[in-house]
């Protein structure tokens, strides 16, 4: 018990002489609270939201042992109850553990090593029970992800697939070429879109499976080696790209999640693009100094509204209406720099544009 934090026990007892022999007999195995009334056990309840074990003496004058419990598992259900009772109280017990109010009673005069062993067991169920309903949340929470990730993988990918066929089909009672090169074209677009989803996928199971690997990182190539299809889509789209990359010294971090940071946050800067804006742009400024990574994408877009920027790293979030996408992208940003230990803020306008800055640390030279 000296290496480990001493179980926290809270005793409630109307009869002092009882409080005073609890305390001298357990104050060196637990650290103990003595309560004279419901009052004050509720004060130390609210004092000290880590009191693991709670016992309860039954006969008291305000108020029996079981009818605190009742109440008490109420406003505070984790803490393990324990009663304290004569033999003459038993059906009131019985009662008690079948409610589900007790996890055991303690018969008096109780012996010290039977009150030491219950408070070692109750604090093992515990944390069984902590753990338990701690997996319970994380169940409910990827019992829900996976709910919105069958709806999201049937409608954008069945959404592509139907263009395809709805545009071949067409195209089976067309004479001229230049019909045919329309519908290619609305195929493109779709299988295009249909590509990215699937690039957004692979990001999303790499990020949940993957392990991280540090390594050094040269941003200038990183970066170059990336915003080479981002330059022709900014040609084809009429779209100013401006790049600068500022690096001061080694810097260690996990190139997977940097790549997808980088990624994505220069596809949504080139998608979101305002259609009728004759001066459209995105900028991508990297500056490494100081054992830190600054990352700033910076576009004059569609912007978001105010009331979604809150929502916008929840997964299959969409903004905008304007532009389809997989509603993975900013989520997969999310997870991918929770792995590298970085920070984004947003600052955006609707019409306005967007700018996102990232702050990475960087890491030792060494595999975690």
């Amino acid at each position: 018990m000296e290496n480990q934090e001493k179980i926290k026990v809270l005793y409630l007892d109307d009869e002092p002489n009882n409080l005073i022999c609890f305390m001298a007999t357990f104050r060196f195995d637990f650290t103990i609270f003595i309560a004279p009334n419901v009052k004050k056990a509720y004060e130390y309840l609210a004092e000290h939201p880590d009191i693991n074990i709670v016992l309860a003496d039954q006969r008291m004058p305000v108020q029996t042992g079981v009818e605190f419990f009742e109440e008490m598992r109420i406003i505070y259900p984790a803490p393990v109850r324990m009663l304290i009772t004569a033999y003459s109280d038993i059906e009131a017990v019985i009662d008690a553990v079948n409610k589900g109010c007790i996890f055991r009673y303690i018969k008096k005069p109780w012996n010290d090593e039977d009150i030491k062993l219950a408070i070692e067991e109750a604090q093992k169920y515990y944390v069984s029970n902590s753990l338990l309903a701690a997996k319970n949340i994380e169940l409910q929470a990827a019992y829900d992800e996976l709910g919105k990730f069958a709806y999201s993988v049937t409608h954008d990918l069945r959404g592509p697939l139907l263009s395809v066929l709805g545009a071949l089909e067409l195209s089976r009672d067309m004479d001229t070429v230049e019909d045919l090169k329309e519908m290619l074209g609305m195929m493109e677009i779709a299988l295009k879109k249909l590509d990215e989803f699937v690039k957004s996928i692979h990001e999303y199971y790499t990020l949940k499976k993957g392990i991280s690997s540090f390594e050094q990182i040269d941003f200038k190539a990183l970066v170059d080696d990336m915003v080479g299809l981002f330059r022709i889509a900014g040609k084809m789209e009429n779209v100013r790209f401006d790049c600068t990359v500022n690096q001061d010294g080694v810097f260690y971090s996990d190139i997977v999640s940097l790549k997808i940071i980088l990624n994505n946050l220069l596809s949504n800067a080139f998608k979101y693009q305002r259609k009728n804006e004759q001066n459209k742009f995105v900028e991508l400024r990297v500056v490494v100094e100081n054992g830190k990574a600054e990352i700033e994408v910076n576009d004059n877009g569609i912007g978001i509204h105010e009331n979604h920027i809150d929502n916008i790293f929840k997964i299959f979030y969409r903004a905008t209406s304007e532009q389809t996408g997989s509603g993975f992208g900013l989520y997969n940003v999310k997870d991918a720099l929770a792995k590298v230990q970085g920070e984004i803020k947003v600052e955006s306008s609707l019409n306005a544009g967007t700018r996102f800055k990232v702050v990475i640390p960087g890491r030792v030279n060494e595999q975690k």
